[in-house]
């Protein structure tokens, strides 16, 4: 490192995008926290996600995008926000024409971003990805920048952070699956497969029909008790499951107190399955074991947005070769089952 100075910076990470890109940005927090460990560090994200950063060890203070209609209004009211902080870096995880306007009017000498779209032009120092091509996963796309970054305070090898990149404390975690279970009336010795069946990430997700059959397929243990997990909006996609399961064991977790009170419930899941979606990903970043169903679309490969939990942890699934981009009628839903049994419980 040059001098101890770096330490003592004040950096500001942008992700102000959806959930499940948020949870890929921890890896690379806890990269950065692991290396500057006296450095104060900010992020920037929407207000939806700003109950989960501030449950993050690796972050020192959350700044909630106000996500003014018009990038120049926008880019203007967050410039005045961030300008009396005097942050001394930026690292851009995503790039938009706001946050880059913004941070450049706000006068922060070090900005950092992906090589790509208009808004590089607001960055002094641009590294080149080509995300577009889902050569890796999203969450190595964000810590490349974070090593770039360390670099260039002469930090040439960084130490590696593992996961979980998210934790509660065991007591709280025990309380809350205790007052679930007996909510539900479920037996203690039970494992639990949370099963998500929304459609709140961008990638084509299964059919409630198919989760249904998945269900179907896993339920020959009775070891085992589903539970039907749902956020704002996605409410439907867990009672027409619910519908369909008949006597199946099952209960329905709706998210109505917020993301954190959310994760603490994820957190003892035997197994998390579900799509693409930002739950997956904060299930993920528990450390929990998970099961994905991806398309064949090459933006959202099960590559690029691979889960941050142990390799062993996790299993991805997507349509045959040949497939249609986004047709997951393909998917070997009785296979599926069997790796997942198998695998993971």
């Amino acid at each position: 490192m040059k001098s101890s100075k770096q330490n003592k910076q004040k950096i500001l990470i942008i992700r102000n995008d959806r959930l499940g890109d948020f949870m890929l940005a921890w890896p690379a927090l806890a990269l950065l926290r692991e290396n500057l460990p006296n450095a104060h560090i900010a992020v920037l994200v929407p207000a939806y996600t700003q109950p989960l950063a501030e449950t993050c060890e690796y972050i020192d203070e959350v700044i909630v995008d106000p996500k003014l209609k018009g990038e120049l209004k926008n880019g203007s009211a967050l410039a005045k926000l961030l300008a009396p902080k005097k942050f001394d870096a930026v690292i851009a995880l995503f790039s938009r024409f706001d946050t880059g306007l913004a941070v450049w009017k706000a006068g922060i000498p070090e900005r950092y971003a992906p090589a790509t779209k208009l808004a590089q032009i607001f960055y002094n120092h641009r590294v080149a990805q080509r995300r577009s091509r889902s050569e890796k996963p999203e969450y190595e796309y964000n810590q490349d920048l974070v090593q770039a970054f360390l670099a260039a305070q002469g930090v040439k090898k960084p130490k590696a952070v593992e996961p979980p990149y998210l934790s509660f404390k065991p007591a709280d975690a025990k309380k809350v699956k205790q007052k679930f279970l007996k909510k539900h009336k479920i037996p203690a010795t039970k494992k639990l497969v949370f099963v998500h069946a929304g459609h709140g990430g961008s990638a084509s997700n299964l059919s409630v029909l198919q989760y249904a059959e998945l269900i179907k397929f896993l339920s020959s243990s009775k070891q085992r008790h589903f539970v039907l997990t749902a956020g704002p909006g996605e409410e439907g996609h867990a009672h027409r499951l619910s519908r369909m399961l008949g006597k199946i064991p099952h209960a329905v977790h709706l998210s109505e107190d917020g993301l954190g009170d959310f994760a603490k419930h994820l957190q003892f899941a035997e197994v998390f399955i579900s799509g693409s979606t930002g739950p997956l990903h904060l299930a993920a970043a528990l450390g929990r074991p998970t099961a994905a169903f991806y398309p064949r679309r090459r933006s959202a490969t099960a590559l690029r947005w691979q889960t941050v939990n142990p390799a062993k942890e996790r299993l991805a699934f997507e349509p045959p070769a040949g497939s249609a981009e986004s047709d997951m009628s393909r998917i070997d839903i009785r296979a599926a089952a069997t790796a997942i049994a198998k695998h993971l419980l």
